[in-house]
């Protein structure tokens, strides 16, 4: 995913248009982890970025397009995968790399206001899905890879066994409250990789 299919204000240029964006994007961030959509003003986002009024207003336009282009940055600068060599490695990799993120307490209440965007307005669900599918996008080769290691078997549908790692841990996020740690990120990519060598993600036939 390109930064410029996210919408208005999603290019990347160099130079002072760049520094402007990323002091935008950073105050829409602070703004969202503290009063969610609702609470996102583009005048208060110029104000917290100390850039012009116009120039928020002229480059996103409303505060979707603003969230739009924070989760098209957040895909960019978010880590790359790690290869261990392992089905079993990778995934931990990946869940402990959601757990840290969502237990952050910025990052965590930045993507619980995310979510709940993403349930009321069109532009920042199609933005969600194009984060996550870019993320999906990122680590799915862990477990084609195991397929082809024989760890796996052949028609497992490899992009729902990395949804499957994350899936427990914003479960826990947006519903218990219970804490994000290490253990339950381990569970997570455990619980992933059981099910995955049972079969339970076999969607095609060999």
């Amino acid at each position: 995913m390109t930064a410029a299919s996210a919408g208005p204000g999603a290019v990347r240029p160099g130079g002072r248009t760049a520094r402007v964006r990323a002091a935008v994007l950073r105050a829409a961030g602070d703004a969202l982890a503290e009063g969610g959509l609702a609470g996102l003003d583009l005048a208060d986002v110029a104000r917290r970025a100390e850039v012009g009024r116009t120039t928020v207003y002229r480059r996103w336009g409303s505060p979707a397009n603003l969230v739009a282009d924070l989760l098209a940055d957040m895909a960019e600068q978010s880590l790359p995968r790690t290869e261990t060599g392992t089905l079993a490695g990778d995934l931990r990799a990946n869940a402990r790399l959601v757990q840290r993120t969502l237990a952050d307490a910025r990052q965590g209440a930045l993507f619980k206001a995310m979510i709940a965007a993403a349930t009321c307005d069109e532009q920042a669900a199609a933005a969600l899905h194009r984060f996550y599918d870019t993320r999906v996008t990122e680590w799915e080769p862990c477990a084609r890879q195991a397929v082809a290691r024989g760890e796996l078997p052949e028609g497992t549908d490899t992009r729902e066994v990395i949804r499957a790692v994350s899936a427990p841990l914003y479960y826990r996020l947006l519903t218990t409250g219970e804490p994000l740690d290490e253990a339950a990120a381990d569970r997570a990519a455990d619980a992933a990789v059981a099910a995955a060598k049972a079969g339970v993600f076999v969607t095609a036939q060999p």
